[in-house]
């Protein structure tokens, strides 16, 4: 009787797991695009990714990669994007299991970021500007070393985030009912806003509730824990030594950093800045996310980094 009563307690909560994870994902709508613009895709080994482009195809090509967390897409960069755009050629995608981009159950890994970038830089963009956030910044670099880029822009960039890497981790997350559950968790709206105070900004309340809704509604798109899990579970920390090799590249580099952050406290940008011999710029009252927090002042420190646009 035990065991059929335990066993009943068990079915009892699977159901009413998996009727949770139901009632989110009917809540979720069909993404709306996460940056005013023209819409693109760009076929890479079998995965349409999606990207926002903005301004004259004659200017010079700046290119935007977003950082990777649970709920990342391309519409970090929406208090930026536009402005840019009124003087460059202004691509923002996002990264493949992320956003608009097709998300399909790969075993998701920093390699595979490293090369598509590499690919779509090289196929879209000629020596162009490239801005990237956090984790993407060491794929950035990468890319920067495989194909032809002007300038760098790294935004508290690191080259891990997670630690050691953690295969049952991993493995949970990628589970139908119990890791979609737990990235439901991971994902829901209290967190977004625990995660956005705690690293990616100082002032939570220059966060609009809208980004937090936008998030939400992408973190519970089908597919949308794959990438996730293995960020979580260290998979996309990259082996790139970020001074040794940005110290290497032959391209003018510019640090962005917080001065609050914690994660990538500003001693490791000074650090940075010293070993590669790269600019670096410090914003106030800022983590993780300066040029979402703060974009007047974002823009002021990265305009002597920008290539200079005649106009007639």
């Amino acid at each position: 009787m035990k065991l059929r009563r335990l066993a009943a307690v068990a079915a009892g909560g699977l159901g009413a797991t998996a009727f949770a994870n139901a009632a989110l994902a009917r809540r979720a709508d069909p993404l709306d695009p996460p940056l005013p613009g023209d819409q693109g895709t760009y076929r890479w080994r079998g995965i349409d990714v999606a990207y926002t482009e903005a301004g004259d195809p004659e200017d010079p090509d700046l290119v935007f990669l977003h950082g990777v967390n649970a709920a990342g897409t391309s519409r970090e960069f929406d208090a930026v994007f536009e402005r840019l755009a009124e003087r460059y050629h202004a691509i923002a995608l996002d990264l493949p299991g992320f956003g608009h981009s097709d998300r399909p159950p790969l075993l998701y890994s920093a390699s595979l970021y490293e090369s598509f970038v590499a690919d779509f830089l090289a196929d879209l963009t000629e020596d162009a500007v490239c801005v990237a956030s956090s984790l993407t910044c060491a794929y950035a670099v990468s890319a920067a070393d495989r194909t032809d880029v002007s300038r760098l822009v790294l935004v508290c960039p690191s080259a891990d985030s997670m630690g050691d890497r953690d295969v049952f981790r991993r493995s949970l997350l990628r589970l139908p009912l119990v890791g979609t559950a737990a990235f439901n968790l991971i994902a829901s709206k209290p967190s977004i806003r625990y995660f956005s105070a705690d690293h990616g900004y100082y002032d939570l309340s220059n966060k609009p509730e809208e980004e937090v809704e936008y998030q939400w509604q992408s973190a519970h798109q089908p597919g949308a824990r794959y990438a996730p899990a293995s960020f979580v579970s260290g998979f996309l920390d990259s082996k790139t030594d970020l001074a040794a090799a940005v110290g290497d590249l032959d391209v003018p580099v510019t640090l962005v950093w917080g001065r609050e952050a914690e994660i990538n406290p500003l001693s490791e940008g000074r650090d940075l800045a010293e070993a590669a011999d790269a600019r670096l710029v410090v914003v106030d009252y800022a983590r993780l996310l300066p040029h979402a927090e703060h974009p007047d002042e974002f823009l002021d420190a990265v305009e002597p980094a920008l290539p200079r646009v005649e106009r007639e």
